[in-house]
């Protein structure tokens, strides 16, 4: 089995660093956009073998270190009972009826994982058994603050003025909205962890969004909760928060084995700051995957560098693949990653 992206989160020895690419599976790929030609984005998350097929697909044409499961991470307030309405091609997601009031909270139900979202867990399934050890199978979910502004917000809108004014308005029902998304987003990754995933990732998206004091009430503190919830077995579990440099210290204490970075962030002051005590992911700016293969691979040699020698370090981007970089370039990174990382360790 390949291992070598789990040996990193564990900070055991490795022979090179480790690389995946978050929104690995795609619309860069055509072998994704084939699919998708058929099918609608949801239907593609719901059956398992499409879901399973798109989730290999990046370990086949790229050569990357681990696959996430295909999903998103709205699924989980649809199982709770929100209308999820995906507007295609390029409108993102929106909930048509989004939390408006404390009855809106008090309405979501708690979701068995299984029952509402078992074509999740039959993907990470299906996956598994498809990749053979050639990669381990991340599972996921977004954290409950990110979730929460999603579902107040109603859609993607990039200040989330209504959720930030939920926080600063009505703080209370926002405590009750979390703490609901914490023991859903918890049972969902216990599920996941239950079905085979090797490593869970919680992304906090839209932690940026809230100062540092508001960052550790409304966000840290769920995902803390959620990390201790968890029937770990062993199954690394890594912590994205973009835009959230300010607070590293405290992310790496939340339980996570693995904090990721942004591309905001010098990934050496971070590996000094935090004393080589979790492992570190990233953190590769996504917009430099539009310039050719040189200068890719000059920006993986700068990160390879300013990380330093030895294990802990699982290279991936700052945020997700943008959708048009060409494929050549991603596998342009994945190769000078596995070239030139051999070196520093």
């Amino acid at each position: 089995m390949n291992d070598l992206f789990l040996k990193a989160c564990q900070r055991k020895p490795v022979e090179r660093t480790p690389v995946w690419i978050m929104r690995q599976a795609g619309r860069y790929l055509p072998e994704y956009r084939s699919i998708r030609a058929k099918v609608d984005f949801l239907t593609l998350c719901k059956t398992p073998d499409l879901a399973a097929e798109v989730t290999v697909q990046p370990v086949d044409r790229l050569g990357v270190d681990a696959a996430i499961v295909f999903s998103d991470i709205l699924i989980v307030p649809e199982g709770m009972g929100m209308e999820l309405v995906i507007d295609e091609p390029r409108g993102g997601p929106r909930f048509p009826s989004p939390i408006r009031s404390r009855r809106d909270i008090e309405a979501l139900r708690m979701p068995d994982p299984h029952e509402k979202t078992g074509f999740v867990m039959e993907a990470i399934r299906r996956s598994r058994n498809a990749l053979t050890g050639r990669a381990p199978v991340i599972g996921f979910s977004g954290s409950p603050w990110t979730l929460a502004a999603y579902m107040v917000q109603g859609n993607g809108a990039k200040n989330f003025r209504l959720a930030k004014q939920l926080v600063y308005g009505s703080s209370t029902d926002c405590h009750t909205l979390l703490e609901k998304l914490a023991r859903a987003v918890t049972d969902y990754l216990n599920a996941q962890i239950e079905a085979g995933a090797d490593a869970i990732q919680i992304f906090d998206t839209w932690g940026g969004l809230l100062s540092k004091d508001m960052f550790k009430e409304f966000s840290l503190a769920y995902i803390v909760s959620v990390i201790a919830g968890l029937r770990r077995n062993g199954v690394p579990i890594i912590v994205f928060c973009k835009g959230c440099g300010h607070s590293l210290r405290e992310i790496a204490a939340s339980g996570a084995d693995v904090v990721g970075l942004d591309w905001t962030v010098d990934i050496g002051e971070a590996r000094r700051s935090l004393e080589d005590g979790v492992a570190l992911q990233g953190n590769l700016d996504p917009h430099a995957l539009y310039s050719g293969s040189d200068r890719i691979r000059e920006e993986v040699k700068t990160i390879l560098s300013k990380y330093g020698r030895g294990t802990g370090h699982v290279f991936n981007l700052g945020h997700g693949i943008l959708p048009d970089v060409p494929v050549e370039n991603a596998q342009a990174l994945v190769k000078a990653v596995q070239e030139e990382s051999r070196a520093y360790h």
